[in-house]
């Protein structure tokens, strides 16, 4: 049997990790400043995250939701203190788009409405719901597709209003990036996002802020929208929650009733994505890794800014888009394969994404700020 081919690859292999760094099969050693989608946010195999992983093995892997499990009211506990979200219930399950999946049903069951707004740029994952909400054509497939679904333009605010006023009776819920990732790292303008929660509360919708790629601590807030003061009614939440151990969750008000069967998961909240969700909200803590992601990306962006090649920079905390006058393609590969140094793109081919470890240093910043501007003056004498 044969993998199916999906994925463009690099020709990579890591097999060993630590810290901000990867090593491949020949033990060449490349600088991980994107972290497999802002999934690494404490660093790989970080020595409290291994602890706990490995001391969960010797107890117990799984077990299903028929049973209580201890660590899911220790991660909500832990969850809802650090957040600022404590009157919030959590809901577990396995990723991002799962997440988004739960909450827009869950929106849907609330308000016994079937229209969902989101936004150009979007992405929210590749299941049913959730890429019907992705504005990619290319993996909506069409048993995806639905007039329920509408797109409004980003930072659109007439626009969205008049969607409300000839539909608003059928808005079950509008869905937005906390800081659009494949976008293009597109921040939300603080009116928008108090136009959206002013809307939804006029017409009986659901706000949901899908904070999985720009939420744990990513943004330098623990979740990118808290810099604006607007309160959703549902967060989602992936990527960085497990540092690589798959799991996702649905931060839901206390509107929102819960009843036996609503929901349900085979796999969310096992023992081990606890264990491991657990340690990142400890690492998170007592390393003061909010505070770290803004200084870190501030200091990026003051070091790079004046480069050749660069537009503009699109930046909160360690969340960063770089707007070069050209396609990025050439640029990222020549940092990995030049420089040993993993970066990303994004849906606007001009913008190299950037996202490290929350916990990364200033040394390490370093190689990639000279990597950078060597390969961006190469680019001048070439032209």
């Amino acid at each position: 049997m044969n993998l199916f081919n999906v994925y463009p690859l690099f020709n990579i292999n890591p097999v060993k990790a630590q810290g901000s760094f990867l090593w491949d099969d020949k033990g060449e050693k490349y600088l991980d400043f994107y972290g497999g989608h802002a999934v690494i946010s404490i660093g790989h195999n970080h020595p409290h995250y291994q602890s706990k992983l490995k001391d969960q093995l010797d107890k117990i892997s799984f077990y299903s939701n028929s049973v209580q499990n201890e660590l899911q009211t220790e991660l909500a506990e832990k969850l809802g203190e650090l957040s600022g979200y404590q009157d919030y219930n959590l809901f577990l399950c396995n990723s991002g788009a799962e997440a988004n999946e739960n909450a827009l049903k869950l929106a849907s069951f609330h308000n016994g409405k079937s229209k969902v707004i989101y936004f150009s740029g979007a992405f929210h994952g590749r299941t049913s719901a959730a890429v019907s909400v992705t504005d990619n054509p290319k993996i909506v497939a069409p048993v995806n597709y639905s007039e329920r679904f509408i797109k409004s333009e980003w930072n659109n605010i007439e626009q969205l209003e008049e969607i409300f006023k000839t539909q608003g009776n059928d808005i079950s819920s509008v869905i937005i990036e906390g800081i659009q990732g494949v976008g293009g790292i597109m921040i939300p303008t603080a009116e928008f996002l108090s136009k959206i929660k002013e809307l939804c509360e006029q017409h009986n919708a659901v706000l949901i802020l899908d904070e999985v790629q720009s939420g744990y601590g990513r943004s330098g807030y623990f979740f990118a929208h808290q810099e604006f003061g607007v309160q959703p009614d549902i967060i989602t939440i992936a990527k960085g929650m497990g540092n690589g151990f798959p799991i996702g969750g649905v931060l839901i008000h206390p509107k929102f009733k819960a009843s036996n069967g609503l929901l349900g998961t085979t796999f969310g909240g096992n023992h081990l994505a606890c264990a491991a969700a657990i340690a990142v909200l400890d690492v998170m803590k007592d390393e003061n890794l909010m505070a770290n992601a803004e200084n870190m990306g501030q200091y990026i962006e003051n070091e790079i800014k004046d480069f050749p090649h660069i537009k503009s920079i699109r930046r909160k905390g360690l969340m960063i888009g770089i707007e070069l006058d050209r396609d990025c393609s050439e640029v990222r590969k020549s940092l990995l394969y030049d420089h040993h140094i993993f970066t990303g793109n994004s849906n606007d081919k001009s913008v190299l994404r950037i996202l490290p470890a929350l916990n990364i240093r200033k040394e390490e910043t370093n190689l990639f700020i000279n990597a950078l501007k060597g390969v961006l003056q190469e680019s001048c004498e070439i032209v």
